[in-house]
């Protein structure tokens, strides 16, 4: 995101007050360190879009785990980007556009992928990075796409190459990015595991496609794996925990299988058998969206536009929303979050 010099942030301290004649808005800072209880709402100066940029109102923002981590001081945002305002997508209304910009107009209805900053009324944005909001979906539904959607679809097609007849693992299956990547995986033709901490989830992700549903509090995801693939195990596992996870995902990979990691939730370290990596030929992949360079951001959302977008419409995928909270709820609905009660996203509505 593009900063004028009055809205530039070093990400060291808190903004500065805001200057006589700057237009203010609401957004939720982060005061300091700590729990939910640091977030509170304050006026901010709006920012102004550059000559390729867009500004867009935003209607609506979702909660990702990053948020959380940020929030407790341990997730960094890229340079030039508020590290004391969280959020990484947005739907909502443009507002106004830069001087550049031909494919956009002021009312358009449009979301997307953003580095920070989403918890405001208004963010600033590259055009080519916007993504138009079908027409019968509301900006609650839209917003629950961006994040989860584009890193599933980055994940498992783009990078593990998931193929029809294949057989994948997905971890947290429940989660936003669980509840994307099960319908994206369906789509692909591919025979669908997922872990989860409760059976209510599992049941519901079903619905979505899910295939086997294993319960980690009382199951041995790695037996269930090997049960129903007579021993051979999945081609592909998709691993939000990290650390603790690796050895037996290794474990659950059948020859030429590939480990995808998306989130370390379990910590970032693991001793792993090297052995089995070289004899079956497994590949370890890691992948994270937020600090990837601007021309592969708008190359993926493009690619998504292209390809997977239209099938939201045809009611072939569909964003999973859990509960609303208003802007100046957050503190709540970040506690909602770390309670992992939670299937789908949880969201935050910008009246």
């Amino acid at each position: 995101m593009l900063l004028t010099p009055s809205n530039n942030y070093s990400g060291t301290g808190p903004e500065t007050a805001p200057k006589i004649g700057d237009f203010l808005m609401k957004a939720i800072v982060i005061t300091r360190p700590g729990g939910p209880d640091v977030l509170e709402i304050q006026n901010l100066p709006e920012p102004r879009p550059g000559p390729d940029q867009i500004l867009v109102r935003v209607r609506a923002t979702a909660l990702n785990r990053a948020d959380i981590l940020q929030r407790q001081g341990h997730y960094p945002p890229p340079a030039g980007v508020r590290s004391d305002v969280p959020g990484l997508e947005f739907s909502g209304e443009v507002e106004a556009v830069g001087a550049r910009v031909t494919g956009c107009e002021v009312g358009s209805r449009v979301m997307g992928l953003l580095p920070g900053e989403s918890y405001a009324e208004k963010i600033v944005t590259w055009e080519r990075l916007a993504l138009p909001i079908p027409d019968e979906m509301s900006f609650v539904e839209a917003t629950a796409i961006p994040e989860v959607f584009l890193t599933a679809y980055d994940a498992l097609l783009l990078q593990a190459r998931l193929k029809a007849g294949e057989a994948v693992l997905i971890h947290g299956v429940g989660s936003g990015v669980g509840t994307a990547a099960v319908q994206i995986a369906r789509l692909a033709g591919a025979k669908t595991f997922g872990t989860a901490s409760s059976d209510q989830k599992l049941s519901r992700a079903t619905e979505l496609g899910l295939d086997i549903g294993i319960n980690y509090k009382r199951e041995d995801f790695s037996d269930i794996v090997r049960e129903h693939t007579s021993g051979r195990g999945v081609d592909v596992v998709l691993d939000v925990v990290g650390g603790p996870y690796v050895e037996k995902n290794l474990g659950s990979l059948a020859p030429l299988g590939r480990l995808m990691l998306v989130g370390l939730l379990g910590g970032p370290t693991a001793s792993v058998d090297l052995a089995r990596i070289m004899v079956q030929r497994l590949r370890i992949l890691g992948t994270v969206l937020r600090p990837r360079p601007l021309e592969e951001k708008i190359a993926l959302s493009q690619k998504f536009q292209a390809l997977l977008l239209p099938l939201f419409s045809q009611n072939r995928l569909k964003p999973v929303v859990d509960r609303v909270f208003p802007l100046e709820e957050a503190a709540r609905a970040h506690t909602y979050l770390e309670e992992n009660q939670s299937f789908g996203k949880v969201v935050l509505e910008v009246s």
